[in-house]
């Protein structure tokens, strides 16, 4: 085993550790409850470290590059991203007691820099037992990998030490370039996060800006994963670009999907009733079929295992300029599916005269 195998092994383990303790947490009982400003978390969590993050965020390929960067370089990607002491959060709590089964929770990346929390969503989020928290200094302008992930996923298990919270209705949401985020964040945490409010704002998926997750994570996205798209009327662009990231989805097998459109506003903030929906809808989970399902996965699994004959086909008639542009092909739609495949191509390859 070299290096760079068990750096991903044990930052692979960490990240099952931090889930196991999220979810065991039972929240501090004399937490304060609602509107509350500049908070500042003190606790870190593996899945938040920057390695974690950097193995979830990029391709295989692209990742095994860098650990191979980093151990050259007698490098380890083992430091949080973010001081917690310099950071704060805007948190609200309903009022009264938790819910039987735990509060839900709303992480939101904003488009904005302000840490705060919609006046106009406080009651729908009172009325649903539902915690939100939001980082200051994480909109449109912040780094995404350093700052406005690691920020999301630290407020999530800072949330989940202070509180008791129903690990089966943790979400993740954001407006404009923080759903964008939030779609990204929801694909690589699925083991995390069980639905995303993408407001104005997402993408599609299977390529360099929204790579897929490893098999077993991206089973759990396509079988527990819902996605609430909410958008303006007239903002038209978003509206297109909503469809295009549906249809993506629904080509990968996802199908947990439900939309609305927000009458009568363009590209801003949805207010406390068009909220309230989203809630709601985040809540409600299609029942996929399981046949389906497995008859969808069937055909990308036939597709992707041709892809890597062809590739192997290559390597072995010497044409290795050809295996490595498909199999670099292959790493940007596939990702994660395609490894560990992918990556023992890749030092084939390496490896070869």
């Amino acid at each position: 085993m070299n290096h760079a195998q068990a750096l991903r092994i044990a930052v692979s383990s960490a990240a099952v550790m931090s889930i196991t303790q999220l979810v065991a947490a039972q929240g501090a009982p004399d937490a304060p409850t609602g509107l509350q400003n500049d908070v500042v978390f003190t606790q870190y969590a593996p899945l938040a470290r920057s390695d974690e993050l950097m193995r979830r965020y990029f391709t295989p390929l692209t990742f095994e590059d860098l650990t191979q960067r980093a151990t050259k370089a007698a490098m380890v990607f083992d430091q949080q991203a973010v001081d917690l002491a310099d950071e704060r959060f805007a948190v609200f709590v309903p009022s009264g007691s938790a819910p039987p089964n735990g509060y839900s929770l709303m992480v939101f990346v904003p488009p904005w820099e302000k840490a705060q929390v919609p006046p106009d969503w406080i009651d729908p989020l009172e009325k649903h037992g539902m915690i939100f928290v939001s980082a200051a200094n994480s909109g449109n302008t912040a780094n995404i990998l350093q700052r406005r992930n690691p920020l999301a996923l630290l407020g999530a298990y800072n949330i989940m030490q202070r509180y008791r919270v129903d690990p089966g209705r943790v979400y993740i949401g954001g407006m404009s370039g923080g759903s964008r985020v939030a779609l990204r964040l929801a694909l690589s945490y699925p083991d995390l996060f069980r639905g995303a409010f993408l407001h104005s704002g997402s993408d599609p998926i299977g390529n360099l800006q929204a790579p897929l997750p490893s098999t077993d994570l991206f089973h759990k996205f396509q079988e527990s994963t819902r996605l609430v798209f909410f958008t303006g009327q007239t903002d038209i662009a978003n509206l297109y670009q909503d469809e295009d990231s549906r249809q993506s989805l629904r080509q990968w097998c996802v199908f947990d999907l439900y939309s609305e459109t927000i009458p009568f506003i363009g590209h801003e903030l949805g207010g406390g009733h068009d909220f309230a929906h989203a809630i709601a809808a985040l809540e409600k989970h299609v029942d996929v079929k399981p046949e389906a399902l497995a008859k969808c996965r069937e055909h990308q699994q036939k597709e992707l295992d041709a892809k890597l004959h062809d590739v192997r086909r290559d390597i072995a008639e010497g044409k290795t300029d050809d295996a490595l542009s498909l199999l670099k092909k292959i790493d940007t739609h596939y990702a994660g599916l395609a490894a560990p495949a992918s990556i023992d191509l890749a030092h084939q390859l390496s490896s070869s005269p």
